[in-house]
């Protein structure tokens, strides 16, 4: 019996396995790969988010521009806070939260929208949306008084933001 149990402990002469050099090169090749593919997909995150507050800023510059149509192509004072842009759009997102791009309540200056009042340059024909990003980097529309259409962004050169500061 005691020569049974010692041929049963006895590794068969054919069986092979991995080595742990060969284990360690594998580990090695997996953890390169993942070195290249982690920064690329926190990099389309960031491209994402920021293409999140280009939408939002192009969706409150169509309501802008329905309500001024509404007003007989007079902004200010209807068209001039972000609630009433919420009435004609009901997808912009007014205020941070739910991590998502928004637009700041209110209007004026530091908010999403700023329509100059008719002393002021521009008068009541012209307008601002200005859109956050959840990573803190602003998307701006501009209609001047000629009624071009200006696009500026904060910070340059990340995101989807050119090195001019437009997109």
């Amino acid at each position: 019996m005691c020569e049974c149990m010692s041929a049963r402990s006895k590794t068969p002469s054919g069986e092979s396995g991995f080595t742990l050099i060969e284990l360690l090169v594998v580990i090695l090749i997996v953890g390169i790969l993942a070195a290249i593919a982690i920064p690329s997909f926190l990099n389309q995150k960031s491209k994402a988010s920021d293409a999140s507050a280009k939408e939002l800023a192009h969706s409150a510059q169509i309501a802008e521009e329905t309500c001024g149509t509404d007003n007989s192509g007079n902004y200010s004072p209807t068209c001039v806070s972000s609630a009433t842009l919420g009435t004609y759009e009901s997808t912009i997102q007014i205020g941070s939260g739910a991590g998502n791009a928004y637009l700041v309540a209110g209007s004026g200056a530091g908010t999403g929208v700023q329509v100059p009042g008719a002393g002021q340059a521009g008068g009541s024909n012209t307008y601002t949306v200005t859109a956050t990003s959840t990573l803190g980097h602003t998307f701006s529309i501009t209609r001047t008084a000629s009624g071009a259409i200006i696009r500026t962004c904060t910070p340059s050169s990340t995101g989807g933001c050119n090195a001019s500061g437009s997109w």
